[in-house]
């Protein structure tokens, strides 16, 4: 397939696009554990039906909890057990209401990488 192809195809089936060759695994990662079935990487993206998105997007995500002590552990710790759909603090601007628990899809191992992963973003 020729490389103008690929991404016309990458942009049609709403696929994120790689910003440099480190991105790939966690890219292959994020996809074989279901992530981009409720986030996205840029903001801007719409969710099903065209309602806010179910989950925030990853640098929205990296940009609130820049610079936050702790972040990676707590972000980690709410990827494997999910969150509290009552203490939501992305209300309003997604639609789903709690992440569920991904232990079943992810190991903690891969879990905390993605989770650094994501909050470097803020620094690209």
């Amino acid at each position: 397939m020729k490389p103008g192809l690929v991404a016309l195809a990458v942009i049609a089936l709403g696929l994120p696009i790689a910003s440099g060759a480190a991105d790939d695994p966690m890219l292959k990662l994020a996809k074989a554990s279901g992530c981009f079935t409720c986030h996205s990487i840029e903001p801007g993206a719409k969710g099903p039906d065209g309602l806010a998105p179910i989950g925030p997007a990853w640098r929205e995500v990296a940009s609130r909890y820049a610079g936050v002590k702790g972040a990676t552990e707590s972000l980690t710790r709410t990827v494997m057990t999910g969150s509290n759909p009552y203490a939501s603090h992305w209300k309003g601007k997604v639609s789903g209401l709690a992440m569920p628990p991904n232990e079943v899809v992810i190991s903690e191992a891969d879990a905390r990488k993605l989770v650094e992963w994501i909050l470097s973003m803020n620094k690209k």
